[in-house]
This record gives structure tokens, sequence and C-alpha cells, in this order.
């Protein structure tokens, strides 16, 4: 495993909110630290950091893999850019065209308002989780929210790849998904209810 390698994984948290497939063998295998906790990504991440003992975090979810060259960029970022914290260049798994349209669309809502999902990972001193007061206990927006918190000049868009599921974009369809999420978002900045909004999300 390149993170292993180069010396950045230091210890592996899996957090399991209540599934019952072979996450815990899974981890066993693995050498992850399981943690059980109630069902919802927040509730998960937040657990997660609690135990963590690293100076630096990483977010992962659970369907999200880094490209190989993730230590490089990630070494780099800590070393120049230790006051920032930094998210990946969204690729979707998928061969359809609409997933690059849409990968497209997202990392361009990144660079340009510093608004990462939490599908491309957050890569965070322990010192500015703290200060920001880490992911925020809401059932649906957590990832923005604390992006929010970071604020854009303290947030990095890093080359390397967090390739996702496009599991619900297939299911759904590409476009019609895609505009649920937008108008999801669009809700919540103009102030619309977290609890409101997760009725909507599937």
């Amino acid at each position: 495993m390149p993170g292993l390698s180069a010396g950045l994984i230091r210890e592996a948290i899996l957090v399991d909110g209540g599934s019952e497939d072979a996450t815990p063998l899974i981890a066993q295998e693995t050498g992850c630290q399981l943690v059980t906790c109630a069902p919802g990504r927040a509730a998960q991440l937040r657990a997660g950091a609690g135990i963590a003992r690293g100076d630096w975090l990483l977010f992962l979810h659970a369907d999200t893999f880094l490209s190989r060259d993730w230590p490089e960029r990630v070494e780099a970022h800590i070393r120049e850019r230790p006051h920032k914290a930094a998210s990946f260049t969204l690729a979707y798994r998928s061969d359809d065209s609409a997933a690059r349209w849409l990968a497209a669309r997202a990392n361009r809502r990144t660079r340009w308002f510093g608004l990462p999902y939490g599908d491309q990972g957050l890569l965070i001193s322990r010192k500015l989780y703290e200060e920001v007061g880490g992911y925020p206990d809401l059932p649906l927006m957590e990832d923005v929210a604390i992006a929010r918190a970071i604020g854009k000049s303290r947030l990095t868009l890093l080359s390397a790849e967090a390739r996702t599921s496009a599991a619900k974009y297939e299911r759904d369809g590409w476009r019609r998904r895609a505009y649920s999420n937008t108008w999801l978002l669009g809700r919540y900045l103009m102030g619309a209810s977290p609890e409101r909004l997760a009725r909507h999300y599937t």
C-alpha cells in the first residue's frame, strides 16, 4: 500500500454505522481498528476523529479510494502548506461520458468556491480540525459545513484523484442526480435545515 511504504499511515480506523456485511472481517484482515457507532455519515466521521491520535487526519468514504500518487501529493501538502486542509480531484469509477462531465463540475466548484463534497476526501491537521469545530452533527451537508468553516483560503485541491462509486448516478441518471444534488446544496446555502433536506436525499 503506497501510504504505508511512504510512512504516512500510522493508524487506519474503520467506522461502522451498523452494517450487516463483512466489515468486521475486512477490518480484522487489513489491520484496521474497528469502531462502531450510530448510523450516519457525520456521526461516523466524528467517531473516527475522536479516537485518532495523529497530527493529521485523512477522511475517506467507504466507496472512495485514492490514486497511487496520493502519498507524494499529501507529503508535499503537509510540508509546503501545513496550515491548509486539502481535498482530492474527483473522478467517478465509470466509463460513461457523463462521469467526466460531472467530475469536472465538482472540481470547478472546489476550485472556485472551496466547496468539495465528502466523496473528494479531506486531509486536515488535527489543529485546524479542532479549530473549526470538526464535522458538525448533521444528518446531511456535514461535508459542506466543514468546508465552509475551513474557508476557501485554507483549502487546496490536490491533483491526486479520489475515485468514487458512480452507483447512485447510474441508478438515478447522471443529470437528474446531479441537478437534484445541486438543488439540495442551493437550498442549504440559502438556509434550509439539513434535517428537512435529508428527507429528500436517497
